[in-house]
C-alpha cells in the first residue's frame, strides 16, 4: 500500500521560511516523479512543483519560481519543498502527491499559513 505522510506546515509570518516534507513509502521511490500541490480557501487544487526522482529535473510554477525548491532524499524515499520568501497569497494546504502533473496517491495534506 501506497503512503505519503507530509509534514512541516506551520504559521509563518511573510518573507519568511518553511520546509515540509513528504515521506513516501509502499512503491520504489526512484520510479516515480513526486510532486506538490496546494489548495487555497474558495480556490482549486493547483501544481506547485514536481521533481523527478530518479534524474532530478524539476518543475515549478510561475508563482513559486526563485522561491521555492523542491528536492528528494532517495535514501530517505523522502521529498521536500524549501519554501523562501513566503507571501501571505502562499497560505493554502500543501500535499505531496505521487507523480505529476496527474497523480495517483494523495498525502494527507499540511497547512501553511503566512501571515502579513
Amino acid at each position: 500500500e501506497v503512503q505519503l505522510v507530509a509534514s512541516g506546515g506551520g504559521l509563518v509570518q511573510a518573507g519568511g521560511s518553511l520546509r515540509p516534507s513528504c515521506a513516501a513509502s509502499g512503491s520504489t521511490f526512484e520510479d516515480h516523479a513526486m510532486g506538490w500541490f496546494r489548495q487555497a480557501p474558495g480556490k482549486e487544487r493547483e501544481g506547485v512543483s514536481c521533481i523527478s526522482a530518479s534524474d532530478g529535473n524539476t518543475y515549478y510554477a510561475d508563482s513559486v519560481k526563485g522561491r521555492f525548491t523542491i528536492s528528494s532524499d532517495n535514501a530517505e524515499n523522502t521529498v521536500y519543498l524549501q519554501m523562501d520568501s513566503l507571501k501571505p497569497e502562499d497560505t493554502a494546504v500543501y500535499y505531496c502527491a505521487r507523480e505529476c502533473p496527474a497523480p495517483d496517491y494523495w498525502g494527507q495534506g499540511t497547512q501553511v499559513t503566512v501571515s502579513s
